[in-house]
């Protein structure tokens, strides 16, 4: 599952650091793609909306509440 999120208040790389290191810490995430002002989180489905603000909350940023999860199909 995919799940991409606006993220408040970040400026700069060390931002970026800051966002990707709180969003490695939790359980579920396999990859995550942080830019200034969003990140984009693979996992396995078990990661909700609400943990994945908490981790930015922890960085010292806010997601917006445009948040949108959708299932990625393989391609066979």
């Amino acid at each position: 599952m995919i799940t991409r999120v606006r993220i408040e208040g970040m400026s700069c790389q060390h931002c970026v650091r800051a966002v990707f290191t709180a969003l490695a810490a939790v359980d579920g995430i396999s990859r995550a793609e942080v830019r200034i002002g969003s990140a984009e989180v693979e996992h396995d489905g078990s990661v909700t909306v609400d943990a994945l603000r908490d981790a930015v909350a922890v960085a010292g940023y806010s997601v917006r509440e445009d948040v949108r999860s959708r299932r990625e199909l393989p391609l066979v």
